[in-house]
């Protein structure tokens, strides 16, 4: 999937706001990634090809997960939000309405 990822002029986005896009436009890319190998590693029957594209899987949580903490630390409000929410056991919608009320 190509898309834009400006969705106003980009020449009038601070330098921050355009990093902001990129870091956002990389993570989706990760995660379309991560998506993509798990649909071939559900069909491969061959072990050694299955093995090289559960690595390069890997790699790409790795990405997506390097991509998240940057904007994590660039948005202090979605760290708030998510603490309340990764990690934990129990429901995940009850920690979601959570997490949203705490940001209130």
């Amino acid at each position: 999937m190509s898309f834009d990822q400006y969705h106003e002029p980009p020449d009038e986005l601070s330098a921050e706001t355009r990093t902001f896009a990129r870091m956002i436009t990389s993570l989706i890319e990760e995660a379309e990634a991560i998506g993509w190998y798990e649909q071939r590693l559900s069909l491969e029957k061959d072990r050694q090809a299955r093995a090289i594209m559960k690595n390069a899987q890997h790699e790409e949580m790795k990405h997506f997960g390097m991509d998240l903490e940057f904007l994590l630390r660039r948005t202090p409000k979605w760290r708030t939000v998510l603490k309340d929410i990764l990690f934990k056991p129990g429901n995940i919608v009850e920690h979601g309405e959570k997490a949203e009320k705490d940001v209130d």
